[in-house]
């Protein structure tokens, strides 16, 4: 006999709870944010409306369904099953933050508050939970899914990284790093920067387009679908040793973006979750490129 599908429901504290994990009561969050001309009832709003909509969605998982809840700061620790439906209740960086976790389960974004949250990957309201958690499990699931591309970096001794919008090789201070960068067509160059970003097309509209734009580049970025990446060079430093050429570029399909560390203590990390990163020590290479995994978004 198969088990029921289990639901995974995965949210992050609320600003409201934040504030008062940090200053004790509310009265003191109120006076806290009172000297910074901010009012707690925005806070107060925002999570009222979350906490309704991870209500509403509990509510929506069938009764013979297993269930589990997730909170951000414990995805590296949390183990998602193969058969998991996944439900993501919060902005739209929550969906990011889950995927380098995942191998190919449904992922459903609830927005729980259309008006500060965009929802281009938390795209439904709460009361689509039900429909879309009988969606997720049936035959029709794959005429539904959004599969978004998705990098991963590989070290020499096979650690992986894998982000939904970006990966980031560099200082973890964002202080000057030094490495040897080869791109795809083996055009290799030592470099003194502050990193380098390999964007995917869903994150293209983020950290990647800002470089693009600081700098006018004419890259074409990626499309959130495209079998594509880009990748640019923060910073890069011309001095008689490190040069300025290999700055930015696209990879397809098998192509790969070679980094061979040449400082102390680099990181790799994704989707900007510095505490879950790759440490990079002097003479380490690691691989950049598109993952095999897709983020399979439910629409």
């Amino acid at each position: 006999m198969s088990l029921a599908p289990r639901a995974v429901l995965v949210h992050r504290r609320t600003e409201l709870d934040e504030l008062i994990a940090r200053h004790g009561t509310r009265g003191q969050a109120a006076f806290f944010l009172s000297t910074r001309a901010r009012s707690i009832e925005d806070a107060e709003r925002r999570h009222t409306a979350d906490a309704a909509a991870i209500h509403a969605v509990s509510s929506a998982i069938p009764l013979d369904w297993r269930r589990g809840v997730v909170e951000r700061a414990d995805l590296p620790r949390f183990l998602f099953a193969p058969d998991d439906v996944v439900v993501v209740v919060g902005q739209d960086g929550l969906v990011a933050n889950i995927a380098k976790y995942l191998d190919g389960q449904p992922v459903i974004g609830i927005n729980p508050d259309p008006g500060f949250n965009p929802g281009v990957l938390v795209a439904h309201p709460a009361d689509a939970a039900d429909a879309l958690l009988r969606l997720a499990v049936s035959s029709r699931v794959d005429r539904h899914v959004e599969a978004r591309v998705m990098v991963e970096a590989v070290l020499d001794d096979d650690q992986r990284l894998r982000a939904l919008n970006e990966i980031f090789i560099g200082d973890a201070s964002h202080q000057t790093s030094r490495y040897t960068i080869t791109g795809p067509d083996q055009t290799a160059e030592r470099q003194a920067s502050s990193g380098v970003i390999v964007s995917t097309g869903t994150g293209a509209t983020g950290w990647c387009r800002s470089a693009a734009l600081e700098r006018r580049s004419d890259l074409d970025l990626p499309a959130p679908t495209d079998h594509r990446l880009a990748w640019f060079v923060r910073e890069a430093w011309p001095s008689p040793v490190t040069g300025t050429t290999v700055t930015e570029g696209a990879l397809v399909q098998a192509q790969t973006l070679t980094i061979t560390v040449e400082s102390d203590h680099l990181v790799a990390f994704g989707d900007g979750m510095e505490a879950d990163a790759l440490t990079l020590g002097w003479g380490q290479t690691v691989h950049v490129s598109i993952a095999d995994q897709r983020l399979r978004l439910v629409r």
